[in-house]
């Protein structure tokens, strides 16, 4: 039963839930907020909606590249290199931005009556994204369901996976990693350098995939 709106940035995690639960998802939301990496995402998000015909919304949030502060939204030279750990990319964090995507993303779900939100943050993002942490999902959800006439709720399968083990998961399902995007300076090619390019490339090793940078 399609009863539920992915939160789908493009990247290699909401990507794979995606296929994940295509059996539940009726329509797939991608924000632009002016990130670096944003554009690339984007392209990738359509692509992969396009190929399993899933509906793909595209909402604007220029507000958040206006008034906050993060190396995500300053261009790729503010972006850290190193490994993905709390000091080194605690500059990265945009701040609440899971929690105002997840408000408008149940704006669309009650709007559409539907039953759940769905994102896919990991274990790996605990440590520097507060609005990834599993007492925010369980916040968050129950926020959004008192805050609807239908109880709306948050899914999150992911909360408690490594990134590894999410790409495991999608090779299991056949997810193109190719045709996801994930480096924080949002360059043409992946730097290879920064931590998310390191975190993926070890989730994907772990998977057995080595990708040329």
């Amino acid at each position: 039963m399609k009863d539920s709106v992915l939160i789908l940035s493009g990247g290699m995690d909401s990507t794979t839930l995606l296929y994940d639960c295509l059996d539940r998802i009726a329509v797939a939301v991608t924000f632009d907020y002016g990130s670096n990496h944003n554009r690339r995402e984007i392209e990738c998000a359509r692509y992969h909606c396009r190929k399993l015909g899933v509906e793909h919304l595209v909402i604007e949030l220029g507000f958040m590249s206006k008034y906050f502060s993060s190396s995500l939204l300053e261009g790729a030279d503010a972006i850290p290199e190193g490994n993905y750990d709390d000091e080194n990319m605690k500059s990265t964090v945009v701040p609440f931005r899971n929690g105002i995507m997840l408000s408008v993303a149940a704006g669309v779900a009650e709007s559409r009556g539907l039953k759940h939100v769905m994102m896919a943050n990991h274990g790996g993002d605990h440590a520097i994204y507060p609005d990834c942490r599993p007492e925010f999902v369980r916040n968050m959800s129950a926020a959004i369901a008192a805050g609807t006439y239908d109880g709306i709720t948050l899914v999150a399968p992911y909360t408690n996976m490594t990134k590894g083990e999410i790409a495991v998961r999608g090779v299991s399902l056949g997810v193109d990693y190719s045709r996801t995007y994930s480096c924080y300076k949002g360059e043409e090619k992946p730097c290879g350098k920064c931590g998310t390019c390191r975190e993926r490339a070890e989730a994907l090793a772990f998977a057995g995939i080595k990708e040329e940078v």
